[in-house]
């Protein structure tokens, strides 16, 4: 039941995301050829902001794809890490675009080129109403993993641009202010940068098989060590596969009696329902070694 959720899941979330991409893909288009007409930096980085929104986007349907996509001899896990990746590339591109802006931004604040406010106006409107309506699409399934998680930021960033175009357009039809385009690029640049090494710092963590950020390694083993059968812990790791996928192995010294008393179902029956439901997130992938401390002494291993 678990899978046939997690796979119906995993459609919605593929459906969502190619709704998403055709819109934003019809909206690139007419935001390049307006920022060609115009010539306005903030609609140019605005464009390559929805440009990466489009790739995103294609690499997070691609990756939701490859999700569901069952477990093989060759990938146990079957294709879970493939959000990870899309997650990870999608911030790599944010940052490139935010760096971008941040490079040309001075030449431009000291010698600002001519700018219709006029047609700024209406490719910002186009670009934003495009925005939303991606965003609507996206926002049910926000929270489901990092892939999309990271396609919405990239989606709402874009947005939050779009807005700043529009701002830009009006400050310089009323004031004539030409730096006011620049200025637009930099705030957009400043909405892209941050969020973008949020995500990507995610990602690596996960690649780095980091212990997840909601759990304190020590309060679990403590956990561990309430059971009265247990008399250590070593070789304990926990790791993410994917969004919703941690994974945890133990040895676990025990008295030698529960493999003659048949207590040792008993125990690992316990240590599993000590990290399913007592954690933020349930902990379902478990791997306990159970073992006499005896023989973790004959058969040490390299790490703590």
């Amino acid at each position: 039941m678990a899978h046939d959720h997690d796979h119906g899941a995993a459609t919605s979330s593929r459906t969502r995301l190619a709704i998403a991409f055709g819109i934003t893909a019809s909206i690139l288009v007419a935001q390049a050829v307006g920022a060609i007409l115009t010539g306005s930096l903030a609609l140019l980085v605005d464009t390559a902001h929805m440009l990466t929104d489009a790739g995103g986007l294609l690499m997070a349907l691609i990756a939701a794809s490859l999700m569901l996509r069952p477990t093989t001899a060759k990938h146990t896990w079957g294709m879970r890490r493939a959000e990870v990746l899309a997650a990870a590339l999608q911030a790599l591109v944010l940052l490139a675009v935010g760096l971008y802006a941040l490079a040309v931004s001075w030449q431009r604040l000291l010698d600002p080129p001519e700018i219709p406010a006029g047609s700024l106006l209406v490719f910002g409107i186009v670009g934003l109403v495009g925005n939303v309506l991606s965003l609507s699409v996206l926002i049910g399934d926000r929270n489901t993993n990092l892939n999309l998680r990271a396609a919405f930021l990239e989606v709402l960033n874009d947005a939050l641009g779009s807005v700043a175009v529009i701002v830009s357009a009006i400050v310089l039809s009323t004031t004539g202010w030409r730096q006011i385009d620049t200025i637009a690029a930099l705030v957009i640049a400043a909405l892209i940068v941050p969020r973008a090494f949020l995500i990507l710092r995610g990602a690596v963590r996960i690649l780095m098989e980091a212990v997840p950020a909601w759990l304190d390694l020590g309060d679990l083993e403590s956990h561990l060590l309430e059971n009265p059968h247990v008399r250590g812990i070593h070789d304990l790791h926990v790791t993410k596969i994917g969004t919703g996928l941690p994974v945890l192995t133990a040895h676990v010294e025990v008295e030698p009696e529960c493999f003659t008393d048949s207590h040792a179902d008993e125990v690992l029956a316990d240590l599993r329902a000590c990290v399913r439901d007592h954690f933020e997130e349930r902990i379902e992938h478990t791997t306990f070694q159970l073992e006499t401390s005896d023989c973790s002494r004959e058969q040490p291993l390299p790490h703590a």
